[in-house]
């Protein structure tokens, strides 16, 4: 039997993501197999196709990371009962990133994320960003208590994520937007006040908005040359958690402008989910919390576009340009309805 998947054998833009036939997967002892019904695009793809992600696997590979679909064969030493049970599969539990953009995949079966049979997969194959976002809003200020957080790109991925964590846990919500549009999206899914920072300085309207007393806890993505600006928003014992630099290092001194705002006494934290490398029980922890609240409900991941699997390099593309509002998902059922 074969199956389609996508396939990268050099690295590069969009084009090198091939459409191809390869031989279904075989459940191993302690294995599953998987078919995939919805398939996350996010940025670690993108930076394994582009040949730059620091957790990069061995060419060829197909860069998925995380994929949701029922489990349609198990290997020796596997209770058969799970076969047709909805499950969740991410590369951060497996030992070797990529491998989701398949209409099958083998993985080992303590790597699975059951999921109750009423929520929608292409919404679970969101909850990756989710697990991101719970850290940063809840694990991240390691137990200070958070009533206000700025969100830094609040209508991405993980952004859209933090803004309905945030709010579902009661926090006050800021966020930067690049458009009305997103603004108005932001607004949607639970941001109290967006500010658009192609017209005002971010920092100063903060500040205006909470009559000077700034935020608890602000996140970025970006980093870049201004990151340091952002410092003057945080209030008091103020936290400012950088989950990635995709705009560069500060040109200041970091140090500097954390003395020159010593007065409220602002940290910085870095967070990076390889922090749970050697610690599956509370990586595992974190993706249940937020599993448990979206099968409540509480969360309802926003999809911007589902294609077809043979348009993972305009899925790609369409991520790199940062116009999507929420998740682009790959379905591959798309493609098998129509032939």
């Amino acid at each position: 039997a074969s199956m389609r998947k996508i396939i990268m054998h050099r690295t590069g833009g969009p084009e090198v993501l091939e459409l191809i036939e390869a031989p279904a997967p075989q459940a191993a002892p302690g294995h599953v197999v998987v078919e995939a019904e919805a398939i996350g695009v996010g940025w670690p793809d993108i930076l394994i196709r582009r040949g730059i992600y620091r957790w990069m696997p061995p060419l060829p590979t197909s860069p998925g990371s995380d994929l949701a679909g029922h489990v349609i064969d198990v290997g020796e030493g596997v209770d058969s009962a799970l076969i047709g049970s909805p499950v969740l599969v991410t590369a951060r539990e497996l030992p070797v990133r990529g491998g989701c953009y398949a209409e099958q995949i083998a993985v080992p079966v303590d790597a699975l994320f059951r999921l109750p049979t009423h929520v929608a997969l292409d919404a679970a194959v969101c909850l990756p960003n989710y697990q991101v976002a719970w850290n940063l809003l809840h694990e991240a200020p390691r137990g200070q208590p958070v009533q206000s957080v700025f969100i830094r790109g609040i209508a991405g991925g993980v952004g859209s994520a933090l803004a309905q964590l945030a709010k579902s846990a009661g926090m006050k919500v800021f966020g930067s937007v690049s458009s009305e549009q997103k603004a108005a999206f932001a607004h949607q899914i639970g941001a109290d006040h967006t500010i658009n920072y192609t017209t005002e300085n971010v920092a100063d309207r903060v500040l205006a908005l909470t009559g000077g007393q700034g935020v608890d806890l602000a996140v970025d993505h970006i980093g870049g040359p201004d990151l340091p600006d952002l410092l003057r928003m945080l209030g008091r014992w103020g936290l400012l958690v950088s989950y990635n630099a995709s705009g560069g290092m500060p040109e200041k001194n970091l140090l500097a402008a954390l003395r020159e705002n010593g007065v409220r006494c602002p940290a910085v934290r870095i967070f990076e989910m390889h922090v749970y490398d050697d610690d599956r029980v509370n990586r595992r922890r974190t993706m249940q919390s937020v599993i448990d609240l979206l099968a409540s409900g509480e969360i309802k991941p926003m999809i911007s576009d589902r294609l077809e699997l043979a348009d993972a390099g305009r899925a790609h593309a369409m991520v790199e340009a940062g116009h999507g509002l929420g998740k682009v998902v790959l379905m591959p059922s798309l493609d098998r309805g129509k032939a």
